[in-house]
């Protein structure tokens, strides 16, 4: 449905509740004013995923200890995020090096309007600093790429339907915490999604049917976000690449920690000098404020 159709049937339904008998069903009547409510919503933007739990993944991008401890400086930033917006968070696969750094780390993020929240934080995040890594001193730029899909769990809609045929699934030993089976049993599961090679990895839930099915859920919303993502694009008239990669050039925001300080979001232009109030104390309400427009 367009936003004609959708304008045409709010005014149709608006119609109806002139009439003298409007309120004569007053089941009816309430189930037009909330399909009405919807219908603007949908009008507006509001997804009807927006109001739901979300899915993180924060992949570091080349450059080795540098690039996936920013990996981590992320982390704690949107923890601290979550915490103001009293979301919940865990995590339901991390690749981590021997520094505490990620590779990559998958997170459920429970709360009310969380995925409206948090979805144009998906992106490539750049970071300028001294790194702590190298002995001269020297001044590093690294990359890690942020990504936010919806939480399929909550919606029996068949809005993505995967065919079994387009499905490998394979299984290991489970590395982080899930009860009594880790380590011993193969609970750990990796989805790969066939025509698009797009791959979930879960390995926190105490079975391997529960880290199966968190794991297709996972995939839908992968590819709910890529066909999504494809959809903008045609209406702007540009062209979606199948990947994104995590260098310069493709940021959608900077942290500037040397020779300045500096956060700046360069699709809307909101920054800030003070740098620890981002990264140590997720103050980014600025910037995701700014980022509904998007």
């Amino acid at each position: 449905m367009n936003k004609e159709d959708i304008s045409q049937k709010i005014a149709e339904l608006e119609a109806t509740m002139s009439a003298p008998d409007f309120w004569s069903d007053k089941a009816k009547a309430q189930a037009t004013i909330k399909e009405i409510g919807e219908l603007k919503e949908k009008l507006a933007g509001v997804g009807k995923y927006d109001r739901g739990d979300a899915v993180m993944t924060i992949f570091s991008g080349a450059g080795g200890d540098d690039s996936e401890d920013f990996s981590a400086m992320l982390l704690r930033m949107y923890y601290k995020f979550f915490e103001k917006q009293g979301f919940e968070a865990r995590v339901l696969h991390e690749n981590k090096n021997d520094h505490g750094g990620y590779r990559n780390i998958t997170i459920d993020i429970h709360g009310k309007n969380a995925y409206s929240t948090l979805k144009n934080e998906s992106g490539v995040h750049r970071l300028v600093r001294i790194s702590p890594f190298n002995a001269k001193q020297l001044r590093h730029t690294s990359f890690s790429m942020v990504e936010v899909i919806p939480d399929f769990k909550a919606h029996g809609d068949d809005d993505i339907v995967i065919a079994e045929k387009d499905l490998r699934v394979e299984f290991s030993r489970s590395s982080g915490p899930g009860g009594q089976n880790v380590n011993k049993r193969e609970t750990a599961v990796r989805v790969v999604h066939i025509p698009t090679g797009i791959a979930v990895h879960v390995e926190t839930e105490r079975s391997q049917e529960t880290n199966r099915q968190k794991a297709e859920q996972i995939l839908k919303g992968k590819l709910f976000k890529k066909q999504d993502d494809e959809r903008k694009a045609a209406e702007r008239g540009l062209y979606v690449s199948k990947t994104t990669d995590i260098e310069w050039g493709n940021q959608i925001r900077s942290y500037v920690l040397h020779p300045y300080k500096m956060v700046k979001d360069h699709r809307t232009g909101v920054e800030t000098s003070n740098v620890d109030a981002v990264l140590e104390d997720g103050e980014l309400a600025p910037f995701i404020e700014a980022e509904k427009d998007l």
